[in-house]
């Protein structure tokens, strides 16, 4: 059958999905509930980067905020953000928002995927009881559940949807042929189909938490070498050198899925009856690395015999990973609380962060260059190409007796002799 394809969400998963096929199928329509989203993407621009300007424009995709498109569908792809909570806890209103919206106008026949990062459980057990509520058809006979989850990488162009391989699953054989037939044609590197939607759920959330523990465990070498007075960038390339070192570095760990999914597949497990450690430990490694840095910051400075009350300091770098504007989940307003708990303002400089955005969000008002100068402390928080570019520039702006913090590294190791104190991870 020709599907009549509607992708909910317009973020670095939903907006590549649906422009995608939209070369591939006619009559795709992306829905956000966003206005301003909608209306940048109407005028040829995506924000995140993922598409560019001319893609965009030449691309059939509709675009609307109007839920009305719903109902003339067959085939709903929703691609919705699930964070968490204060307390760490999934956040599954995005998801139910979603449910709700098309619950209102699903059609008889169509099939639902999700592709959100969900725990195992939630498209059978709370996404199909809402949808049933809210329809009034019965799932399974009236309307039918998939899930293929995300494994968009933002700001990676070598990586993409159509080269990484894309899990499938579906309710019954019926729905995942359906599945099938609308991913495989803009999936160069294929399918592969997981047996069960719980399965597919499963495999989605443990992928970033393996991610999560291997960056935990270079983050805690790496506050060992410190002690030690070893540089650990040098031991993970001596290390490296043997075929089966996995090339993980330490780092801030942000962004909507690595420092979030671990805790969808624990909180579940609790829910099971068992509690997780070496999940749990892992993200206490990596949450605390923000105040390791402040902390590492002011003992620097200290020791330089810098006045904190006065302290100038720069921060460059706000999103959560290189060459991206995304700032969701950034640890670098943890290393700013911080520095204010010891009376220190620090600047925050990002040539990609959208300023609104970080003032909204975080209480960040970003600075510009020009207000860079004279600095006592760098704080080296995202390494953009930008910064590498331009690193003795940034280098110049420090104090001659000044610090230097790399959170990620930016400067020539070989140069850093004449920068005064140095530090990276």
């Amino acid at each position: 059958m020709q599907e009549t394809i509607v992708v909910l969400g317009l973020g670095y998963v939903g907006l590549p999905v649906a422009v995608a096929l939209s070369k591939e199928f006619d009559g795709v329509v992306g829905f956000d509930t966003s206005l301003r989203r909608v209306e940048s993407l109407q005028s040829g621009h995506d924000w995140t980067g993922e598409i560019s300007d001319d893609d965009l424009s030449s691309s059939s995709l509709s675009i609307t905020n109007d839920p009305d498109v719903i109902a003339k569908s067959t085939f709903l792809i929703v691609t919705v953000p699930t964070p968490i909570d204060a307390e760490n806890r999934p956040d599954l209103d995005p998801i139910r928002t979603s449910c709700e919206i098309i619950g209102r106008k699903l059609r008889k026949g169509s099939v639902v995927v999700f592709e959100s990062t969900v725990y195992p459980g939630v498209t059978e057990d709370i996404c199909g009881p809402l949808l049933e509520k809210l329809s009034g058809l019965k799932r399974g006979e009236d309307f039918f559940l998939g899930y293929s989850p995300e494994r968009i990488n933002p700001g990676d162009k070598v990586h993409r949807l159509e080269t990484i391989t894309k899990i499938v699953a579906a309710e019954n054989d019926h729905s995942l042929e359906r599945v099938k037939s609308v991913y495989g044609p803009i999936i160069e590197a294929g399918l592969h189909v997981a047996p069960t939607i719980k399965v597919a759920e499963a495999a989605k959330v443990i992928e970033n938490t393996q991610r999560d523990l291997n960056i935990a465990l270079m983050n805690e070498l790496a506050l060992i070498f410190d002690l030690l007075n070893i540089d650990t960038s040098d031991v993970l390339k001596a290390a490296g050198t043997k075929w089966n070192f996995l090339p993980f570095t330490p780092g801030l760990v942000g962004g909507h899925c690595i420092g979030v999914d671990p805790y969808y597949l624990t909180s579940v497990a609790e829910k099971a009856g068992y509690r997780p450690e070496v999940i749990l430990a892992g993200r206490r490694i990596n949450n605390s690395i923000a105040s390791y840095v402040a902390q590492k910051t002011v003992k620097m400075l200290t020791r330089a015999g810098h006045n904190l009350a006065s302290a100038k300091i720069g921060i460059f770098g706000l999103t959560f990973k290189p060459d991206v504007p995304d700032i969701r989940n950034s640890k670098v307003p943890n290393i700013v609380r911080e520095l204010e708990e010891f009376g220190i303002v620090a600047l925050v400089h990002d040539p990609l962060a959208n300023p609104k955005d970080a003032k909204s969000e975080y209480q960040i008002d970003l600075c510009g260059i020009e207000d860079m100068g004279s600095l006592d402390a760098i704080i080296l928080a995202v390494a953009h190409d930008e910064y590498k570019e331009n690193a003795d520039a940034i280098k110049g702006l420090l104090k001659s007796d000044g610090v230097i913090l790399e959170v990620m590294p930016v400067f020539d190791r070989n140069k850093m002799a004449d920068s005064g104190n140095s530090w990276r991870l």
